[in-house]
């Protein structure tokens, strides 16, 4: 399937990371103009999603460098590895997810879509967690049902100007990902995976898809949500 991202121009924040490799890699693959940014970027921009100044200068870099802004992708925030599990639900802990991850996604998306809307075109996608539906984990799950939310209102603020914002949930993500999915857990999957389903939201072909959260692995055996 031809995705039609030929010389697309798609800014991939946390593009350095485990899944924003996957992606960057994939929009190539595809033709497209894949920016990646992150804090300490070897390749692309250096960007900090914690701050304005810095969102505001490397959008305006993208501008100044290809005239144009067709997608966005933000895949930054700190690992799950990094939460501390003994203070799962202390909201310091939490505050500070909520900042890293939702914040961050509100943060650019705020600064590209009155661009996007203007020209009548663009792609927004969030990567969230699958552990937002789940329960047991107050951080990872606050901080990811947050970027959710934000996205679709996000969505409902743009319908119909040709701009679409959705989030995409990996579960476990692993180069070799297990087969079986217990009940009560989510399936795992590729970071391919995972950009195999951003690229295609990011193309022209998903324009009728937006306020979405879609997983990416089986989503949570055993659970249903409408």
């Amino acid at each position: 399937m031809d995705l039609k991202l030929e010389g697309r121009v798609i800014l991939v924040v946390g593009g350095h990371g485990l899944l924003g490799t996957a992606i960057v890699d994939r929009l190539r693959a595809e033709g497209a103009l894949a920016v990646p940014a992150s804090r300490h970027a070897n390749e692309g921009l250096v960007m900090d999603a914690s701050s304005d100044a810095s969102v505001e200068d490397a959008l305006a870099r993208v501008n100044a460098d290809h005239g144009r802004l067709d997608g966005v992708v933000v895949a930054a925030a700190p690992s799950a590895r990094t939460l501390d599990p003994d203070r799962n639900s202390h909201p310091d802990q939490v505050l500070a997810a909520i900042d890293g991850k939702a914040m961050t996604f509100l943060r650019v998306a705020n600064a590209v879509l009155p661009g996007m809307v203007a020209a009548g075109y663009g792609r927004v996608v969030g990567i969230s967690g699958q552990n937002a539906f789940m329960t047991g984990n107050v951080t990872g799950s606050i901080r990811n049902a947050a970027l959710i939310l934000a996205a679709k209102n996000l969505a409902d603020a743009v319908a119909g100007t040709g701009v679409t914002v959705n989030a995409v949930s990996p579960s476990i993500v692993s180069d070799d990902p297990a087969t079986e999915v217990p009940i009560g857990r989510s399936g795992e999957a590729t970071p391919a995976d995972t950009a195999d389903l951003v690229a295609f939201l990011l193309s022209p072909l998903a324009g009728r898809i937006s306020g979405e959260s879609i997983a990416v692995g089986h989503r949570l055996r055993g659970a249903t949500g409408l």
